[in-house]
């Protein structure tokens, strides 16, 4: 008769896990926690970089840190116990010596992924009433442990979502008419608009404020707040939603108009747009940017920065200003520029005129992390590479009268240890769904051209 297994398991974290979250260790409950000692040597090799990831690996090596104390050497190959704030344990941490024994080597030990699974089945053979479960975000690596004969899961705990088809868009269609659904409306006038005060049984079931409500006879709302019983929507008249103008750019449909009216409204200071290539996400922000530095003067400047690989790594020795070795990587902001200028008669002397007169700064990530802007408006550019600790830490950079706008299309992720559900874009429009001063708009169709809509559907 077998024996009964712990119901305390023992789970294994890669480094690309403590790089996606460095408090990971902490999020295990009662189970126990292990860190193989090549998982360690990584994290060491990484910490001294300039790319953006050594700033995570260095706070995972001191909650490491934290958690071992003064334990013996006995203590930590056994286990330590990971105390809660309120002076509780969460569960046990250890690190894993690499000690293979030639009988017992399932992989070819030239590799790291291979040395850290070996000594798992090692270690599986020595704990046969626990489970061991490795923890990584590479998917092969997951395959590999796998074929061996160990358990292996994607770190999921600050997944907000379980399919990206349920992200907030930020609006949502009602069919025919909105009015028909209602039977008690309280409306009133002042000099800000018209507001609709309605019943919460009579509203969609998923209400935030600064959501709108799109019917098919015309009607626009946009829930203005929420209380216990009532909700008050304002109403946005389709002509002017269609009419507005940012410099010049106008909105081509109705997401498109939903997110220029949350770029331009001074009291909405976090606007994330989502939607894929083509759809008008970097030009609306940019215009609207360039509208409230320029011609309102809300802002002082504009930082745009972008995430992508090779981004987030050292900008390197190249001669030039950092703003001269950034505009490579920011094409996207100055494509876009020509495209609001392409009806001028000069149209590049009207974009090199632009970039002299706005105050428009390229930034890399590096020089992000760490700072605080003051009445800036902050573009971020592919946040879908971003991890959701990468999105905090620089989100958590706008200071006072500041306004911060996420760019991203989840289909275009170019890291291998993300996809659209564990991505710090996902996790941010879902996090400020209940935010008061925030707003998001999933942007549909691919305006750019009847060639880039076809290939992004069939391709």
């Amino acid at each position: 008769m077998a024996a009964r297994k712990s119901d305390t398991k023992l789970y294994v974290l890669d480094t690309n896990v403590l790089i996606h979250d460095p408090v990971a260790i902490l999020n295990f409950e009662e189970h126990q926690v292990v860190i193989p000692m090549t998982v360690l040597e990584e994290l060491d090799k990484l910490k001294m970089g300039k790319a953006s990831i050594a700033t995570d690996c260095r706070e995972a090596i001191r909650q490491i840190d934290r958690i071992i104390g003064d334990a013996s050497p006995t203590e930590i190959a056994k286990g330590v116990p990971i105390i809660r704030p309120d002076g509780g344990t969460y569960g046990h941490f250890s690190i894993l010596l690499d000690s293979f024994d030639a009988p017992h080597r399932a992989l070819p030990d030239n590799l790291n992924d291979n040395k850290i699974i070996n000594s798992l089945v090692i270690l599986q053979e020595r704990s046969p009433h626990r489970d061991v479960v490795l923890i990584t975000k590479d998917i092969n690596m997951r395959l590999k442990a796998r074929g061996c004969g160990i358990g292996a899961q994607d770190y999921q705990n600050d997944q907000m979502v379980s399919d990206v088809s349920l992200l907030e868009t930020g609006f949502q269609r009602v069919e025919g008419s909105f009015w028909e659904t209602q039977t008690t409306v309280d409306t009133f006038h002042d000099e800000t608009g018209t507001y609709h005060k309605i019943p919460l049984e009579n509203l969609p079931e998923e209400l935030y404020a600064n959501r709108f409500i799109v019917d098919e006879k015309g009607f626009i709302g946009r829930v203005d707040r929420i209380g216990e019983q009532f909700a008050l929507i304002r109403d946005l008249p389709y002509e002017q939603l269609m009419g507005q103008s940012a410099w010049g750019l106008t909105p081509r449909d109705i997401p498109q108009a939903l997110a220029l009216h949350l770029l331009l409204d001074p009291d909405v200071h976090l606007v994330t747009l989502s939607g894929q290539a083509g759809s008008g996400k970097t030009i609306l922000a940019l215009a609207a940017a360039i509208e409230m530095t320029v011609a309102t003067k809300q802002f002082r400047r504009i930082i745009a920065t972008r995430s992508t690989r090779g981004l987030d790594e050292d900008i390197g020795y190249l001669p030039g200003t950092e703003a001269e070795k950034m505009e490579p990587w920011l094409g996207a902001i100055t494509d876009n520029l020509e495209a609001l200028h392409n009806d001028d008669e000069h149209s590049k002397s009207s974009v090199d005129y632009i970039l002299q007169k706005v105050p428009l700064q390229f930034k890399s990530l590096n020089y992000i992390r760490g700072r605080s802007f003051q009445h800036s408006l902050i573009l971020i550019d592919e946040c879908q590479n971003l991890t959701p600790h990468q999105m905090k830490t620089i989100v958590t950079r706008a200071g006072a009268g500041s306004k911060v706008v996420c760019l991203g299309n989840l289909a275009q992720i170019d890291t291998p240890y993300l996809n659209p559900i564990s991505s710090g874009l996902t996790y941010l429009i879902e996090r400020f769904k209940e935010f008061p001063y925030g707003g998001t708009i999933h942007l549909e169709g691919s305006p750019r051209s009847p060639l880039a809509e076809y290939a992004e559907s069939h391709l």
